[in-house]
């Protein structure tokens, strides 16, 4: 589902006010909304309503978020924006790995919501069969392993090509830098974090216009990489 219309959204906060601005906000750019002020409830909630969408706090008063996302993946593959305070790195970073697909930081703006929100509903709906993605400049053909920035090939190995092709699958949400190690390089390598620091700066290298000022990889400090879209 792209669109907002009529996409349900579940939710799961103990803020009364978080809640109570989120209702209000996101029924005035069309969406249906459910909600819960603990993980059981939400559990409950998620079973009835089916959402399109949740939206989850870590800190809950009964189950913790962890605990939530856990038995939400145990039947549902919706997508899950998690909300977190500033200095919960290690705990975005563990509910990424436990299969949320995002997460803003309080104090977050509307704004920034909407975009990742909008991002996770696309993505639930995109077909896995697209071939070819596009953005903006940078095209990725995968049918042919064939990567162009401003129509000129770029030649990158294998390895280079297979790190891109998951941010490229998976653009606008952030990947771990585990979620990323075990994919390309297998279990034994998710904590080789040097790895892919070398690989990024080489992708960058081949394809930013400045390296240095990255528009199309972006760096999610201390939990992983982005490909914005």
């Amino acid at each position: 589902m792209g669109e907002s219309k009529n996409a349900r959204v579940l939710i799961i906060d103990d803020e009364v006010q978080i809640r109570k601005m989120l209702k209000v906000a996101l029924t005035a750019h069309g969406y249906e909304i459910t909600e819960a002020e603990t993980g059981q409830e939400g559990l409950n909630q998620g079973a009835l309503f089916h959402p399109d969408l949740v939206i989850l706090d870590i800190g809950l008063p009964d189950l913790d978020g962890f605990e939530v996302i856990n038995r939400l993946r145990e039947w549902s593959q919706v997508p899950i924006i998690i909300l977190s305070v500033q200095d919960q790195e290690t705990d975005k970073i563990k509910a990424l790995d436990a299969g949320a697909d995002d997460y803003v930081t309080k104090p977050f703006s509307m704004g920034e919501l909407l975009a990742r929100m909008r991002v996770a509903l696309r993505h639930i709906a995109k077909t896995e069969d697209e071939p070819v993605l596009i953005f903006g400049g940078l095209t990725i053909d995968l049918a042919h392993r064939q990567v162009m920035v401003n129509d000129q090939e770029v030649k990158l190995t294998p390895t280079e090509y297979d790190i891109l092709k998951q941010l490229a699958l998976h653009a606008g949400r952030v990947l771990t830098h585990r979620q990323l190690l075990r994919t390309i390089w297998g279990i034994d390598y998710q904590d080789e974090s040097h790895y892919l620091r070398v690989y990024i700066g080489q992708l960058r290298r081949k394809l930013e216009p400045d390296p240095t000022r990255p528009k199309y990889i972006i760096t999610e400090p201390g939990v992983g990489y982005r490909l914005m879209t």
